[in-house]
Order: structure tokens, then sequence, then C-alpha cells
């Protein structure tokens, strides 16, 4: 796997290109502005890129709009963004449109190896992951959409462990539950929230959209 690390602190930047060759994955290239970022992206045409959300020169959201600009060059091209804290804006920014490929992890949770990495490799195959600390605070905050007010306690566990970018098999194993059990139970949520079996869209990504929108 070939990663484009963009990260502006150093020790968290050299921290992460050690630990995804300890995995045995090449990184190609490092970047430390949002400029870099979007030059790195579009050059290496990596098969995933870490992109902190913040980055110089005005330390806003270069990072994120680099990746945007680099997803609208090359679409589909796999990134996992990296924030302080939980931008709910910025979870739904980068799925808008129903895309896949995409990552948003909060920088305490890269110490957590396995996960982080477990993650990094599942965006870099085109599905989705997001840190399950920013879907618990989300849901805790109460900014879920009202839409998901039919939804049943199970089908809520469901959806949440979903936009986590679990799939039905490892939801299954964390709620103990059969796959076809959880199968049932996504198509009873995608019925509830309206979202049509369609060619062109990705139901799961729009279910975790649904998810992160405010009431």
């Amino acid at each position: 796997m070939r990663v484009v690390v963009a990260e502006d602190l150093y020790l968290l930047r050299d921290g992460m290109v050690r630990l995804i060759e300890a995995y045995g994955h090449e990184v190609v290239a490092t970047a430390t502005t949002g400029a870099e970022t979007l030059d790195a992206m579009l050059k290496w045409r990596p098969d995933v890129s870490i992109v902190d959300v913040r980055m110089p020169p005005t330390q806003s959201d270069e990072g994120l709009r680099a990746a945007l600009a680099a997803r609208r060059e090359l679409p589909g091209l796999p990134v996992l963004i990296l924030s302080q804290h939980v931008e709910q804006l910025y979870a739904r920014e980068l799925l808008a449109g129903g895309a896949s490929g995409i990552g948003y992890f909060l920088k305490e949770s890269v110490f957590a190896a396995d996960q982080f990495m477990d993650a990094l490799e599942r965006v870099a195959q085109g599905g989705t992951a997001m840190d399950p600390v920013v879907i618990t605070k989300l849901f805790a905050n109460g900014t879920t959409n009202r839409r998901l007010e039919g939804l049943t306690d199970r089908e809520r566990s469901v959806l949440s462990l979903m936009a986590e970018g679990l799939s039905n098999q490892a939801i299954g194993q964390r709620l103990f539950l059969s796959e076809s059990a959880i199968s049932k139970y996504t198509t009873a949520l995608f019925g509830k929230l309206g979202i049509t079996d369609d060619d062109h869209v990705n139901r799961r990504v729009l279910a975790v959209l649904t998810y992160l929108n405010k009431p």
C-alpha cells in the first residue's frame, strides 16, 4: 500500500510514517502545507492519503480543501482525514455525494495502532471509516437527524457501527448476531430512512450522512 502523509507536526508525522512502515506499507511522500498536500496527492496518486484538516499557512482547513480538490481531479482517490476535535461539518463534507474511500479520525486515535491501520486499509480498499469516538460524541451531543427517531434501538446500534465503516459481518460480530440478521436490520433501516437501492450511490454512505446531519 502506497501512502501520502500530510501533517505539519513533526512528531506525529514521523510517528505515522514509522507506524505505516512497520505494518509493511510504503510512505511515498510527506507534506506539511495544504499546497504540498495537493501536489503530493496528484503526483503520486497513492493508495490512500492521511491528511490533517488544519495545516499552514493559516491553520484553518487547508488540508481538507486540498483533499477535496485532489478528489475532484481524481474521483475516488482514498483519503483519511485527521482532526484534533470532532467537527461534524468536516465529516459531512467528506461524505457528501455518497462518496467512498473516505475516513475521518481524531488524532488521538492514531495511537490505537491496530484500529488506525485497519481503518486506513479499509479506506484504501474503497470503504469508509469513521472514528468510534467521533460517532459516540456526535450521538451523545444529540446531533443526529430526526429521521432516525423511527429506528429501533437495535437498528440505531447497527447504523452506529455502520458509520464506523464496519461490514455486516463485523457488525454481527460486535453485536453477537448473524450476518443475515444484520442484513435484515440494514435493509429495514434503509427503508425507514427512505434510501432506495440505486447503482449510482452507496446506500451505506447515505445512511451515515443521515446519521451525521443535524436536526
